[in-house]
């Protein structure tokens, strides 16, 4: 399985039998370089929040691909009037898919939705468990740190991505924290350095992590793959 990082926190998952965007952030992220032609042939969106950066190109990408978008339930609803294919979930929500099984997580956040008509209601924001191929990722999604997170050990996650950029969400002390209490094999940092306000060094992040922990620094559009 392939896991390419397109900017901010969105993600592109590539397995043999399953293509999925995370926060498909792609039109006017600077950090991106893709273009969002490029991911039409997708089969799941996963939706973290409500917020413009996460949100992103989910309506565009649903409507070309025909994807399904899994989100909170108040955001799947907005979404419906757009005629996309939407999974709604809620927090501490798990559903078996075609490709494996998706729990929904906390997340301390917003998630309003700006709209022509002002900010509207988006639900709880959240994080994603995603399993495929028998692999478990956590897409923390924006978030502070939080105590639940120590209950994430039971899931023996492979690989977590996690915000370190501060101000808006966890700040790359608060996620080396996040790190000991969530206990992945792996861990790559995400939504740092696309804006001024949330620019930090990556390499203090990694540098502070437990030594059973490996950090992967990855730059937009690179590709890495992943196996248990």
């Amino acid at each position: 399985m392939k896991l390419k990082y397109l900017g901010h926190s969105a993600f592109y998952i590539d397995s043999a039998n399953v293509k999925m965007l995370i926060d498909p952030f792609i039109t006017g992220n600077p950090t991106s370089g893709e273009h969002v032609d490029h991911y039409y042939n997708i089969d799941y969106i996963f939706v973290t929040h409500g917020h413009g950066d996460h949100l992103g190109d989910t309506v565009s990408i649903g409507k070309k691909s025909g994807a399904t978008v899994v989100t909170n339930f108040e955001i799947a609803n907005y979404l419906s009037q757009f005629q996309l294919n939407c999974h709604g979930m809620h927090i501490g929500g798990r559903h078996k898919f075609d490709f494996g099984t998706v729990k929904m997580t906390p997340a301390l956040h917003g998630s309003g939705i700006q709209t022509d008509h002002g900010m509207i209601y988006g639900g709880n924001p959240a994080g994603f468990v995603i399993e495929v191929d028998g692999v478990k990722i956590y897409h923390a999604g924006d978030t502070g740190l939080t105590m639940d997170m120590q209950l994430l050990a039971r899931e023996n996650i492979d690989n977590a991505l996690l915000p370190i950029g501060g101000n808006f969400t966890m700040d790359s002390e608060d996620a080396q924290i996040a790190v000991e209490f969530i206990k992945p094999k792996m861990v790559v940092p995400m939504h740092y350095n696309t804006f001024e306000i949330i620019t930090v060094n990556p390499e203090d992040f990694v540098a502070g992590l437990p030594e059973n922990v490996s950090g992967r620094i990855m730059k937009s559009g690179e590709t890495i793959e992943i196996s248990l």
